[in-house]
């Protein structure tokens, strides 16, 4: 099966970073996870230990010894549950690995009659430990067979050993129900906690992009007010202005002049409403950036790692894909443009190509646009190259920042 996990947790591009509270609660819910199973194979273990000590049984230290095996597995392997009830498994051998040590226990503790039962409870824990992973159904049938498997344990072995010992003699009956209904019954209603938590999380963020895209519509609204307001005098009075011309040169000019004042304050206004709109996030800027160019006839990839989280990187970063774009409009004919950002321990490397470029255009890749763009760079260290390939007509804008520099806030 896939590494639903990510080997580790990691996210996946495009996916929302969680915010500390919400890394908090995970925190609080794996560590609870993790004491109940050390709980429970701590009270396994010292069962064990105690039949080692008064009977003496190498089978029993056998068994002792796997248990210890499985309990570490197990407490690593509850870092997989944070994907969710049914969320897939990790890799293979991470499962075999949880398996392997525990199914030892169930086989071996059939033949040790000091172990009956108990050696059953590993298997029992590691079983409820994948069935949080699966789908409902075979979530389910996993628990029944890990229920007959447990409960099975004792009259086979029993029968392999010829013990006629009861359950009470042997860490009291209770002990298996207690293993039976509070196990799942606590992983899977913490895990369910766990799911609620990052829904939660997740319609914030898709109201903190409703927002965004609110004030985007605002902004575009002011603009819209202002700009066709100021330009609609504008187009009147120089209409009037050339009819004057020849009739009453004086009052044209009283109306030029009216129009360079019109001119002037809607400039100013203007820059009074982008001083207050708030910049476009990078990762706007980068579906904006496809659509545009998909509208214009080009096919555009996107290719995205996850994304910096400092502010001042993200800010520079959009602003060349912005300018990137502009320029593809302006200068290229391009029919595949790919945008490409890959985030390594190194660096931060945002690559932008397109092949609509011919010999006479790419000679202004070097214009005040890219320049501009260099010293957006330079606070957060970055640097930025272009290539040209005259045979495929392909130019390559590429951005790389120093990853310990890229990510201040």
């Amino acid at each position: 099966m896939g590494d639903a996990a990510g080997g580790e947790t990691g996210q996946t591009a495009g996916t929302p970073t969680p915010v500390r509270s919400v890394q908090t609660t995970w925190l609080f819910t794996l560590g609870s996870m993790v004491f109940f199973s050390v709980f429970l194979y701590a009270c396994v273990a010292l069962m064990v230990l105690q039949e080692v000590a008064t009977a003496g049984d190498a089978l029993d230290a056998v068994v002792l010894m796997l248990t210890l095996a499985a309990a570490g597995v197990n407490v690593r392997y509850c870092w997989f549950l944070r994907v969710g009830r049914g969320g897939g498994l990790p890799r293979t051998a991470w499962t075999l690995a949880l398996l392997a040590p525990a199914a030892s226990v169930w086989v071996v503790g059939l033949f040790a009659p000091n172990a009956a039962l108990i050696g059953a409870i590993p298997l029992w824990m590691a079983l409820c430990l994948i069935a949080c992973l699966l789908p409902k159904r075979a979530r389910w049938l996993l628990l029944a067979v890990g229920a007959g498997l447990l409960v099975m344990h004792p009259f086979v072995s029993d029968a392999l050993t010829g013990s006629e010992a009861t359950f009470m003699d042997r860490y009291s009956g209770w002990l298996l129900a207690v293993y039976v209904l509070a196990l799942p019954v606590m992983l899977l209603t913490s895990l369910w906690w766990w799911e609620i938590v990052v829904t939660l999380d997740r319609n914030r963020h898709t109201a903190a992009e409703l927002a965004v895209a609110q004030e985007r519509l605002r902004f575009a609204a002011d603009l819209h007010d202002i700009q066709g307001h100021h330009l609609q005098v504008i187009a009147l009075k120089s209409e009037l202005a050339e009819r004057l011309l020849a009739v009453d040169a004086e009052a044209a000019r009283v109306h030029v002049h009216e129009m360079r004042l019109i001119a002037k304050q809607a400039l100013e206004e203007t820059r009074s409403l982008v001083a207050g709109y708030r910049e476009v996030a990078l990762d706007d800027e980068l579906q904006n950036a496809r659509e545009v160019l998909t509208a214009a006839g080009a096919t555009c990839m996107l290719d995205v790692d996850p994304l910096p989280a400092g502010t001042d990187l993200r800010r520079a970063l959009a602003m060349t894909v912005r300018e990137a774009t502009t320029n593809i409009l302006r200068h290229s004919e391009a029919g595949r443009v790919g945008i490409r950002f890959r985030s390594t321990a190194e660096a931060y490397t945002l690559e932008i190509g397109n092949d609509g470029v011919g010999a006479a255009s790419s000679a202004g890749t070097s214009g005040s646009g890219l320049a501009g763009l260099r010293e957006r760079l330079l606070p957060v260290g970055g640097e930025l190259e272009t290539s040209f390939d005259p045979d495929a007509g392909q130019f390559t804008l590429t951005v790389s920042v120093p990853t310990r520099v890229g990510a201040r806030a």
